[in-house]
Formats: structure tokens, sequence, C-alpha cells
């Protein structure tokens, strides 16, 4: 029977033990509504608070600009589409990265065909933008400067302080998607001036369909949904107390473990897939970097002369799941736009690139097993 090993950690990660624990025990014991008053409601509406206060803390925020949404996507829609509807009057220029997730970027594009002006700043080959593109492009009339904390196919690290006190001057919000940086790298909401800031729970071994938004005091971007009370009348919809809880779990336990050492794991682990390919003189290249300012979860490689479907068909047959970019276009076979802006639309890469992920239940076992499954693939369908 063949061994399955998980390497898509920047797609979703596997549930904490812990997480699950926590989560069929508010099932089972605290169903009542977060939002009654009686005993029952008040005992949920405890375990929904004590989130909330370890999520804040997580970012250093208040637990009150915590809002709870169904997870990333719907925290960068409210995020973006909030803020133009309630900022109108002030301008219609966004500022954005050609390399986001598509939750921000197919906003932009609707935001485009109405009326609004969209700047999608460029990045060099490392997928990092450039600060003096940003300082030209932010005009009085900017609204809404939205990067993302950590790209989720090549893993760059944008210099989210420095670009928080390039915005905090101006008439702009500064919102972040830190969906792939949630958990990977530390972030401080006040000491990088940032307004807005988006999560998901299922990228942090917590559970699917839920995370937050972060609004900063004072912000109140219009929200999507029309309802009753719940989440300041932000985010109405009875609250997913048990998920709520796990996400707490979730965000305690990664919060124990330091980030600097995790990285230095995840570089540990990225070196045994380079020295094996090296070892067997396999032709590649990363994309991206592994040195400088990334995170080292993610290793997007371009294997010379290997078609991406075919690599990703040949090491899920041999039990191995990577992916060949995000998993919100990787299913429909399309090509990444991420590699395109960073290597020009006609880059052999785009078609014979794959994404590695690791996550925190990642061995090193697991990925000696997959380095060497991936040199003899790559030998059979190179005839090398």
């Amino acid at each position: 029977m063949t061994e399955h090993i998980y390497l898509d950690n920047a797609a979703t990660t596997p549930m904490d033990g812990k997480v699950v624990e926590v989560i069929s025990k508010e099932m089972a014991n605290d169903f009542g509504n977060a939002s009654s008053q009686h005993a029952f409601g008040r005992k949920a509406r405890e375990a929904v608070d004590h989130a909330r206060d370890t999520l804040a803390q997580s970012i250093n925020a208040k637990p009150d600009d915590i809002i709870f949404t169904s997870g990333g996507s719907e925290s960068n829609n409210t995020a973006i589409f909030g803020t133009v509807r309630t900022r109108s009057d002030v301008g219609k220029k966004i500022i954005t990265t050609k390399i986001e997730h598509p939750s921000v970027l197919n906003p932009m594009k609707r935001l485009e065909e109405e009326g609004y002006e969209v700047i999608y700043l460029d990045v060099d080959e490392s997928g990092h933008i450039s600060l003096d593109q940003l300082k030209e492009e932010l005009t009085p009339d900017t609204i809404l400067v939205s990067i993302m904390a950590v790209n989720n196919e090549v893993g760059s690290i944008m210099p989210l302080e420095e670009i928080g006190r390039l915005v905090a001057p101006t008439n702009a919000y500064f919102h972040v998607d830190n969906v792939q940086g949630y958990g990977n790298i530390e972030v401080d909401v006040e000491k990088m001036h940032i307004d807005l800031l988006s999560t998901s729970a299922h990228k942090i071994n917590g559970p699917k369909f839920l995370g937050f938004l972060y609004e900063r005091d004072g912000i109140n971007v219009s929200n999507l949904l029309l309802g009753g009370e719940q989440e300041k009348k932000r985010r109405p919809g009875t609250e997913n107390v048990p998920a709520i809880a796990g996400f707490g779990v979730a965000v305690d336990e990664e919060s124990k473990i330091d980030k600097q050492k995790l990285q230095a794991k995840y570089s540990q682990l990225q070196q045994i897939i380079l020295n094996n390919l090296d070892d067997a003189k396999i032709e590649y290249e990363i994309n991206g970097a592994i040195t400088g300012n990334v995170s080292h979860h993610v290793l997007n490689l371009w294997l010379k002369g290997v078609n991406t479907y075919s690599a990703l068909t040949n090491l899920d047959l041999a039990g191995f799941a990577v992916s060949g970019g995000s998993a919100c276009t990787a299913g429909s076979l399309t090509p990444s736009h991420v590699l395109m802006a960073m290597y020009g639309e006609d880059s052999p890469r785009i078609a014979e690139s794959i994404r590695i992920s690791f996550g925190r239940f990642t061995t090193e076992d697991d990925v000696v097993k997959f380095s060497q499954a991936l040199v003899k693939m790559c030998q059979r369908l190179t005839d090398k």
C-alpha cells in the first residue's frame, strides 16, 4: 500500500489534534447561541470571547477589532469592497501587486469595471515590490493599499513595516492579506501601521471556513452582509462557536513556537531537497529565493524539461502531495500569474514548476522520502 506524505501546507494544513478535541467538546457540550442571554448562550459567548482575546494578542490588536468571517477570501473582499464603499468620496485609486491571491485580484478587476483606477505594482525575480514605485503611486486620491504579507507560491515576504510607514501619513488605508504569513512570520499591526488584516484558520492547523478580519478602531469599512447584531453588526450570522474555539486553540499552539526556529527547520527541509537534486545533477532552478526576506515554508522549483501536470500526477501516484501553485487556481491548470509576473509570460518556468510547502507536522523523514522520489521522477521523465 502506498504511503501518502503531505507537502502542500500552503494550500491547507492538517488540523491539530488539540483543535479537533476542543471542537468536538464544544459541539457536544456548548451548543448555545452566543447571542442568547441565558446560561447556554453565556457559556458559548465565553468561548468566543476567549478565542477573540487570543487572536487579538497574536497580532498586537484589541479584541474589539477582531471580526470573525468565513475565512481569508471573505476577509479580503470585505476589506476591499468595504473600503471603496465608504471612501469613494476621497478618491478612486487603489494600489496592490501583480502577485496577490485571487481573492484580492478578482475584486480589483471588478472595481476596475466600476471605474476605479487600480495600480498593480511590479515584482522582481525574488517576488518583491519596489518601495520607490509605491512611493510614486501614492497620491492624495489613493484610498487603499492592499499588499499580502507572504506570497503563497514563492514565499516572498513583503516589507510591511516600510510600507506601513509610507501609507500612514496618506489618505489610504493599509490592508494586509496575512493568510499565508499567519503562523509563519511575526506581524504586529501597531508597529506596521496596518489598518485592515485578513487571516484564515485552516492555514495554521485550525478548522476550514473560518478566519478573521482585523479592523483598526475608527476605520469602520462597510460590511458586505446585512443581518443581525453579531460581530458589532459588522458580520451578521450566528457564530460558529466550536470552530472559533478551535481557532483560538490553533493560535495558542502556534504562539508557543519560536518563529525563527520554525523558519530554520523549514530552511533545513528545503536544503535536503536541493542537496538531493544537486547530487543527482538534476537541472532545476529556484523560483524566487531561499535567502533574504522569504518564508521558508514554501519551495517553488523549476524542474527543467518536466511538465508541471506530469510532475504532479507522477508524484501523486507515488504518494506525495504537492501543487503547481495556488490551490485556488491549480485545479483549473491556470498558468501561475505569480511566476508570469516574476519572469514574463513566455518563460518556460510557467509550465515546468511545482510548489512544495511545509507545515509544523512535516518531518525530516517525509522530506527525505520525497526528495528521493522527486529525483527518480525527474530522471525518468527527462531520460537522464
